[in-house]
């Protein structure tokens, strides 16, 4: 049984997830937390998600007892984080920068996105219990997470870096968006278009945040990888990523409502596509990538928003 479950175990791994820390005080107001990657979202109305606890746990009595606990995903460069609240370190909150969430559970700085949660329900589940959480606060950097499969950490924008110091030339993009609108600037014929910019050989994914905050005025946050494409007309090879703007008005380019954008107005068959997927995308909280041409690829799905 012992080789079964540690078969089982294995087989589960197999699954690409990303990786939490899941925290709570205990009664007498001291922080706890643990790292986890057995997270989902449950509900948008109302506003839950669930994290699974071994029943073995140090934590199991604290944690089904607390009146809520909070998730913290963590962003790219915390493996020493995860690594921290994963192994019986004696001070493992003097590791973090972190503070009480609005509903009283510590969040920490620099996270992909943190949830603060009132315990909704705690369901027995075989050797673990499910905790579900009712999201009473939360927050979204617009970081990668990081991600976590097969006993291993692996961080999404490897490949992309990969891909882009293989390059000689290309033209680097964004689905730029803001409080559910797109930026879309001038295409030079009278429509619209994507941010673009050429990204040299010596150029990374930086040059693409530059050329915005240069153009626009605004800051931008580079998300995941959307559009891998090769115009075959030009011959030219295009990278588009997901992207969060910063506050501010536009010094260039104007925004759109997502689900509304002017596609009439966009000549590039290509950047039409992208933007309606998105829009299309958006609506269902399941975002994929792109690989192929301008008139003909694959989307793979690969992430969902909670």
């Amino acid at each position: 049984m012992t080789s079964d479950a540690r078969a089982l175990r294995d087989a589960f791994g197999a699954f690409l997830t990303g990786v939490t820390v899941v925290t709570t005080v205990d009664e007498a107001g001291s922080p706890i937390g643990f790292t986890a990657n057995s997270f989902t979202s449950v509900s948008l109305d109302p506003p839950l998600l669930l994290v699974c606890l071994a029943k073995t746990s140090r934590n199991y009595a604290t944690l089904t007892g607390a009146k809520g606990f909070g998730v913290n995903i963590l962003s790219e460069g915390q493996k020493d984080v995860s690594n921290t609240f994963a192994r019986p370190v004696e001070d493992r909150f003097a590791a973090v920068d972190w503070r009480p969430g609005p509903h009283g559970s510590p969040v920490f700085a620099d996270v992909a996105a943190w949830f603060d949660c009132a315990t909704h329900e705690v369901v027995d589940a075989g050797d673990h219990v499910i905790l579900v959480g009712r999201v009473e606060g939360f927050e979204n950097s617009g970081k990668t997470g990081l991600g976590y499969a097969r006993g291993g950490y692996f961080t999404p924008t490897l490949a992309e870096k990969s891909l882009l110091a293989s390059a000689e030339s290309l033209l680097l993009g964004a689905v730029a968006v803001r409080n559910d609108e797109i930026l879309l600037v001038d295409d030079g014929k009278g429509g619209w278009t994507l941010p673009f910019v050429e990204k040299a050989e010596v150029d990374g994914i930086e040059s693409l945040e530059h050329h915005i905050a240069q153009t626009a005025g605004l800051t931008l946050t580079t998300g995941l990888l959307y559009s891998v494409y090769e115009d075959t007309k030009t011959g030219r090879q295009h990278v588009v990523y997901r992207g969060a703007l910063g506050e501010g008005t536009p010094k260039s380019g104007r925004f759109f409502p997502i689900q509304a954008p002017p596609v009439a107005d966009i000549s590039d068959s290509a950047v039409r596509e992208i933007v309606k997927r998105f829009g299309a995308e958006s609506m269902l909280g399941n975002f994929g990538v792109y690989f192929g041409n301008q008139e003909k690829g694959r989307v793979h799905t690969v992430a969902a928003k909670g």
